[in-house]
């Protein structure tokens, strides 16, 4: 009996060890070794991968480079990380069209790995990802975040004129006769506080509170909102109330919307007026286009991320007669051209905001001094040690006569050429390390570089703003940026400008560029549409055809446009 038992117990494990066999056998699948083709295929939903593998890879791009050049691989302990994905420059919707570059309608659903690279989509597919790229491209303009989106790398930076201006009149009360203004922009002066202690809106009211009702922009709904600070008399809008319903407890009330027209409560007798005014980024005195691609297939369809960022602001908050125009480039990540991107026309709107200093550029036809003191408190005020960026600003402003002048500043190699009355004229000076003013400016410090030597610590810039740590290393680097004599442009000189980050430098010329320019105006000098916009995506078009395999930005001015002078008007 004890016999049989044992028997039917041994059974019992033979059967399961085989069914466990068996298992294994299935999740391994060993057959796959014996059926595998040598040139696997990928489809069409595979085509965000490299179709270039490592191995076949060119020998320049399988050094490591950052985009402005630097080498980290042996540099130890400045290995600068580098963020994978495409950050913060927008592009105007019209560049879209360039995305599907290469793009053809071919029957074939597979590709293989060792054939010519050729993205191939069904028409349906193709039609939709144009459509997705449109919308996209159009969400950004409204300043919309992207951070999930996966058609987010192929989306530059939006323009930051888009705006709308703010003007509150106090009309009843001890205050009555008040005012102030503020633009939506002027991220400095926001939130505006409305109170009777050290508020923007300063009210002598003793029912008002110290800090009553903030005033903010909603950057994401485009709107300005009202919220009642906990006030002890409550805020009215339109006579209803927007305080917490538990007066007295000082608990902020829930933000609302204010539209033009309103009319606030600051508790009985302070009525408050609100005018809102809207300018888009079309109402420049002159064309303004502009243009931004990663060009992240020309690295044999790797991912490459987007560090340029493009920006402009016409006109400054406050300042009706003054623009900025700007590309930072970023190296180690796009962080410091963010951080600068914000800055610098903050810093430069705030120098103009002193009345003696704006009157001495437009008498002296020279901002030399606000531009060299705008890049020296950005410099001061950024905190980036690990990464750094080029920055090339255009000021322009204008006189009574409705011309124009134009002023330029650059650190590192991103560049600005103007053409006015058919002469090109050199806004900036190139500071990478094999340049020879760079070189020379470096000998006069006491550290000459080698023959044969091109960079400082990886990097072939020896100007940027940023790179806190390496300018800690190495006193060679320096963040002094070049300033260019300012030049006059009349309505007859059929002047442009034209800036743009080095990856359209290293392909085109400046004759080159200034002859491309000249051509594709006289083409669309009859067009309804932007003129300046077609050019600037004809120009990103040339870089793109040309191969050039760096972030590419450009924006271009054309002076020569008759579009009308228009502005938020600020309330004196």
């Amino acid at each position: 009996m004890e016999m049989m038992l044992l028997e039917i117990i041994v059974g019992v494990l033979v059967l399961m060890l085989l069914l466990i066999l068996l298992l294994i056998f299935l999740a391994c699948k060993p057959w796959r070794f014996f059926f595998s083709s040598r040139s696997p295929t990928l489809k069409v939903g595979d085509l965000d991968r490299p179709l270039v593998s490592d191995d076949v890879e060119s020998n320049e791009l399988a050094r490591n480079y950052d985009l402005e050049g630097a080498c980290y691989q042996n540099e130890g302990p400045l290995h600068l990380s580098r963020p994978v994905g495409l950050v913060h420059k927008q592009r105007l919707p019209s560049t879209s069209a360039h995305l599907i570059q290469d793009v053809v309608s071919e029957p074939a659903e597979e590709i293989s790995v060792d054939q010519t690279f050729k993205c191939i989509f069904p028409a349906e597919h193709l039609a939709e990802v144009q459509r997705h790229v449109r919308q996209e491209d159009q969400s950004h303009i409204l300043g919309l975040s992207q951070e999930n989106d996966p058609f987010q790398e192929f989306v530059p930076k939006v323009i930051i004129d888009q705006r709308s201006c703010l003007s509150l009149e106090v009309i009843s009360g001890p205050s009555s006769g008040v005012r102030c203004s503020v633009q939506s922009t002027s991220s400095s002066r926001l939130p505006l506080t409305l109170g009777r202690v050290s508020s923007d809106l300063l009210l002598k009211d003793s029912e008002v509170s110290g800090k009553h009702a903030m005033i903010n922009w909603n950057m994401d709904k485009k709107k300005w909102e009202l919220v009642d600070m906990g006030s002890l008399n409550g805020t009215l809008l339109n006579s209803q109330p927007v305080n917490h319903p538990d007066s007295g407890s000082r608990h902020w009330g829930d933000p609302v919307e204010l539209t033009n027209g309103d009319i606030i409560t600051l508790g009985t007798t302070s009525n408050v007026y609100v005018h809102v005014t809207s300018k888009s980024e079309n109402e420049t005195p002159f064309g303004v286009g502009m243009a931004s691609d990663p060009m992240a297939l020309r690295r044999g369809g790797k991912k490459l991320a987007m560090e340029d960022v493009c920006y402009y602001q016409w006109p400054l908050p406050g300042i009706d007669q003054f623009g900025v125009f700007g590309i930072c480039d970023g190296h180690g990540g796009v962080a410091a051209a963010n951080s600068a991107s914000k800055m610098l026309p903050e810093k430069v709107a705030n120098i103009l905001s002193d009345s003696l200093t704006r009157e001495r550029v437009l008498s002296q036809c020279d901002a030399s001094e606000v531009l060299r003191v705008a890049f020296s408190q950005t410099e001061a005020s950024m905190n980036n040690y690990y990464e750094g960026c080029t920055a090339t600003v255009l000021l322009v402003w204008a006189n009574g006569d409705e011309n124009f002048f134009a002023q330029c500043a650059n650190l590192g190699d991103s560049a600005c050429v103007m053409n006015v009355d058919g002469k090109q004229i050199k806004m900036t000076e190139d500071h990478r390390v094999t340049s020879y003013s760079e070189r020379l400016r470096i000998s006069e410090i006491g550290e000459p570089l080698k023959d044969g030597e091109t960079r400082l610590c990886g990097l072939n810039l020896a100007r940027m703003l940023g790179d806190k740590f390496l300018k800690q290393q190495d006193a060679r680097f320096s963040s002094e940026p070049y300033i260019s004599e300012a030049v006059h442009i009349n309505q007859a000189s059929g002047a442009f400008a034209l800036l743009a980050s080095d990856g359209f430098w290293d392909v085109i010329s400046v004759k080159k560029a200034v002859q491309l320019v000249l051509q594709t105006r006289e083409r669309y000098s009859t067009d309804g549409e932007n003129p300046a916009e077609k050019i600037a995506n004809f120009l990103l078009s040339e870089a793109r055809t040309l191969r050039t395999k760096d972030n590419t930005s450009i924006i271009f001015l054309d002076f020569d446009s008759k579009s009308r002078l228009s502005s938020c008007e600020p309330v004196s």
